[in-house]
């Protein structure tokens, strides 16, 4: 009977998880992709506003360099203005950290896009710094950050449905269930991880091509990330982000599709 009862409170849990993910469904007017998210735009600004403080504390608060910081703003606002950008309910704005040792740059929802001057000091061109705010500009148009919310409860409810499902409290190898099942969800997220950074590198193609920037600047950042990883990484099914390496290939392909006829002259390096 204990079994039983088990196993109906496993199914009603992974049931509520599935509806809640499957009913949470959108257009993303932006790409026109249909989503399952799990807040509204709304929600999303404000909590990447109370958000923005402490992250660029992680990071040594922002960049006493005025100017450089001066720069980051304008290179992100060009891309958002010659774009469609300009027209999604995001306000955009653009941050230089004072981080010199860390190699990132990310994007929290709503539209604030950091960038460490460990990063920026690597880069070498100003199309590789547009390369790199469009690609955090695509995370937060693409509402990559939704997105994830959504997908993680629906793992967490569907790996807690499992460990309640197979869990014995007299037999402590029964966890071992319990652990693949987390295991499992980990990997699942991680998957929809690399795709967002994927689709955010396609869409940074669109928008350093519409604000005057060579697009072929992108792959220049890929080898700078690369380089930066100095080789060690794992398998790349346990990372989150792609291999750069793999990543300019489809960069590479994002260019041919955009500009089956080539690039247009005069773009900004």
């Amino acid at each position: 009977m204990r079994g039983l009862i088990k196993f109906i409170i496993a199914l009603l849990i992974a049931g509520a998880s599935l509806v809640t993910y499957w009913c949470n469904r959108q257009e993303n007017e932006f790409t026109g992709e249909a989503q399952h998210v799990d807040m509204t735009v709304e929600q999303e600004i404000a909590l990447g506003l109370q958000a923005a403080p402490q992250m660029a504390s992680q990071y040594g608060g922002l960049h006493a360099d005025s100017e450089a910081a001066a720069e980051i703003k304008r290179i992100g606002q060009e891309l958002v203005n010659n774009s469609k950008v300009r027209e999604s309910p995001y306000k955009f704005d653009f941050h230089l950290l004072a981080d010199e040792q860390t190699i990132n740059a990310f994007a929290l929802p709503g539209g604030q896009v950091f960038i460490t001057a460990g990063l920026l000091r690597r880069l070498s061109s100003e199309a590789q710094v547009a390369g790199v705010l469009g690609h955090e500009i695509g995370h937060v148009v693409a509402r990559h950050s939704a997105q994830q919310l959504a997908k993680a409860k629906l793992t967490q409810g569907l790996t807690g449905a499992a460990a309640i499902a197979t869990y014995d409290p007299n037999n402590p190898a029964s966890q071992t269930g319990a652990i693949a099942a987390a295991m499992v969800g980990k990997l699942m997220n991680m998957r929809y991880g690399r795709e967002d950074e994927l689709e955010s590198d396609g869409l940074a193609v669109k928008l350093t091509g519409q604000a005057g920037y060579d697009p072929n600047a992108m792959k220049e950042v890929m080898r700078v990330l690369e380089e930066a990883s100095g080789g060690a990484r794992g398998p790349e099914f346990t990372q989150t982000h792609p291999n750069p390496g793999n990543r300019i290939a489809e960069i590479e392909r994002a260019i041919q599709q955009e500009y089956p006829n080539g690039l247009p002259p005069g773009l900004k390096q």
